[in-house]
């Protein structure tokens, strides 16, 4: 018999016999190994492993918590199942299999896009390149700071105009890739507020795809990108906490209307912000 379960079965019948006592200490640590069994695509996981404990997911190290807290992200094409391997302090490795639930990604359409931003010219795509790769670096940070793990609120209060995942064709082309956020349809000049407190770790007015853009770090390579801002008012450096203004809605950069598209990523894989609110109510 295992003895987590013996340990179980003598207490219920009430022996005096503690499971701090009847299991070994590798033991201990190794039943703290806590995943869900399953996960949808664009989910932000959390775990829970013996503090200390060695955990790598996707060819990365994966920071604990001092109370054994591990987060990471699903990309919108993640088939799964997802390996995870957990050695806790003093124990042999194991491996946690967690199954990906997949989600039907329907066709958005989205017309009246200046024709330079779906087929740019070559000036125009070597500085998106060289943009890009500026929003890409601020994002594989993985500061030492548990804001993700604070419930998380809407920075703006609206309708969706337009969801994580769905295809996107603009002006009749289809874009190679599913929409990375989130859009919220609200007037130009609308607050926009922290979701959970962080560092701003970019900032830039005048993107030529994304206008006005903030990227907001959350510790643990978990991130939040506000983009089309007709405002900004965080510099990269500051902290902010949450419900904090960071900034004004807008419609600058590839947009046809006044909206916030807010992003969330675990480094550079994205992520659903809508799953986020979801696991916070």
């Amino acid at each position: 018999m295992r003895p987590a379960l013996l340990a179980l079965l003598l207490a219920a019948a009430g022996a005096p016999l503690a499971l701090s006592t009847a299991m070994p200490a590798r033991a201990q640590a190794e039943a703290q190994v806590v995943f869900p069994t399953s996960v949808s695509q664009g989910a932000l996981v959390f775990g829970k492993v013996a503090p200390g404990s060695d955990v790598r997911y996707a060819g990365r190290t994966l920071r604990v918590t001092g109370y054994g807290t591990v987060v990471f992200g699903v990309g919108r094409n993640e088939a799964g199942p997802l390996q995870v391997q957990v050695t806790a302090p003093g124990g042999a490795p194991q491996t946690v299999s967690i199954a990906v639930t997949p989600r039907d990604w329907p066709t958005e359409r989205v017309n009246g896009v200046p024709p330079k931003s779906v087929n740019p010219p070559p000036a125009i795509a070597a500085r998106i390149a060289r943009e890009q790769a500026e929003v890409s670096a601020a994002r594989d940070r993985d500061d030492d700071r548990v804001d993700f793990a604070q419930p998380f609120i809407w920075p703006v209060t609206g309708r969706i105009s337009g969801r994580f995942g769905n295809a996107r064709v603009y002006n009749g082309q289809p874009s190679p890739a599913g929409h990375s956020g989130m859009d919220i349809a609200v007037p130009t000049g609308t607050p926009v507020k922290a979701p959970a407190a962080g560092v701003v770790t970019f900032a830039n007015p005048d993107l030529y795809l994304t206008g006005g853009t903030i990227l907001l770090d959350h510790g643990y390579g978990v991130s939040s990108n506000f983009l089309h801002l007709s405002r900004l008012d965080v510099k990269v450096g500051d902290r902010v906490e949450q419900g904090q203004v960071i900034g004004a809605v807008g419609s600058t950069g590839r947009a046809t209307g006044p909206h916030l598209h807010w992003g969330m990523s675990w480094f550079e894989t994205r992520i659903d912000p809508l799953l986020v609110l979801d696991r916070g109510q």
